[in-house]
């Protein structure tokens, strides 16, 4: 009862609005016409994607060109990509979704030319890491514990649970780590399976996995979390979802809040929550912190809190485009000492 009530606690402390800004009050101007190369992970993820589109949208009043090289989930193969951002004469560098501890030559490289390297999701840690001037990102162990406390609760403590992580990426391994240790804490609750089918080829592995899972648990299969909602995106696939029809499976992702996990929880078509990544937000925090570095100040300091949606709360805070957006004019915020 007393794991009950604290899991009940930190679900609607996630779930309130997120209206009030609180991230930085002042800062430097904002530097004109720099070069960034944003070193994406996969443009083909959501999450990434929308980042990418939120530092162009920061920083256009500035003439920031950006510039994108897209790994295609393999930016940890071959020569260093961050070498390659440098031989494009960039001013500033974003590493999204990329591990930063596998790029150690090319960071080297950036702190020996001076060139200050921000990243997204490119550690565990948020702040500054292994030669990053900063590293934005919500707390991987906070998102997984969130995401399993949502299903302890909505499942009334009697889940059968089966976990997807992929962990080729650390920042998802510390999601999947942190869900499988809450959900050892509910003596009702019971995990069936820990899957680890990488994002990157579980297009083509997801379909295979899931008749394992179906044949091995039958009915004991009741919940299923994923580190990311794009593993609800192929449980969706017709040949898949054939599969799972009888078990009537409830699903909640530990991010990032996709277009498609917004339409699933609106309908309450199998998925009934998601903790979402502030995509435009951390964005406009990038550029930021990339012109703190530019300027010689010291970074932010700035962790956004952790969200969580479901049907009750899907209206607000940019809900209505299918996004994580907080009501809280973070744009305005950033421009009114950017502009000084």
């Amino acid at each position: 009862m007393q794991f009950l009530s604290r899991a009940n606690a930190k679900v609607a402390r996630a779930a309130s609005l997120k209206n009030r800004w609180e991230g930085p009050v002042d800062g430097p101007a904002l530097h004109k016409k720099k070069k960034i190369v944003f070193i994406a992970a996969d443009l083909g993820d959501a999450g990434v994607s929308s980042v990418f589109n939120g530092v162009r949208e920061a920083s256009t009043a500035a003439g920031w060109e950006v510039l994108p090289i897209n790994c295609r989930g393999r930016c940890n193969q071959g020569a260093s990509i961050i070498s390659q951002a440098l031989d494009m004469k960039a001013d500033g560098i974003i590493l999204a979704g990329v591990d930063v501890t596998s790029q150690s030559k090319g960071m080297a490289a950036a702190v020996k030319a001076k060139i200050p390297v921000v990243g997204w999701h490119a550690s565990v840690k948020s702040g500054p890491t292994d030669g990053l001037f900063t590293n934005v990102a919500t707390n991987p162990k906070e998102v997984g514990q969130l995401a399993a406390l949502y299903t302890v609760v909505d499942s009334n403590n009697k889940a059968g649970i089966v976990v997807f992580t992929d962990s080729s990426n650390p920042f998802l391994l510390a999601k999947s780590t942190a869900i499988v240790e809450t959900i050892r804490q509910c003596e009702g609750c019971k995990l069936l399976s820990l899957e680890d089918v990488p994002l990157a080829e579980s297009h083509i592995k997801m379909k295979g996995v899931v008749e394992s899972l179906v044949k091995r648990f039958g009915a004991k299969w009741t919940h299923v979390i994923g580190v990311n909602d794009f593993y609800f995106d192929l449980l969706e696939v017709p040949t898949t979802a054939s599969l799972i029809a009888s078990n009537k499976l409830v699903a909640v992702a530990a991010g990032d809040g996709s277009p498609t996990a917004y339409k699933r929880i609106r309908a309450n078509s199998l998925q009934t929550a998601t903790v979402p990544e502030p995509l435009s937000m951390h964005a406009w925090q990038i550029v930021d912190e990339l012109n703190r570095a530019f300027s010689n100040a010291e970074h932010s300091n700035y962790v956004s809190a952790l969200h969580l949606v479901t049907a009750q709360n899907i209206a607000y805070d940019g809900g209505q485009k299918n996004m994580f957006e907080p009501a809280n004019d973070f744009r305005t915020h950033y421009q009114k000492f950017w502009s000084k």
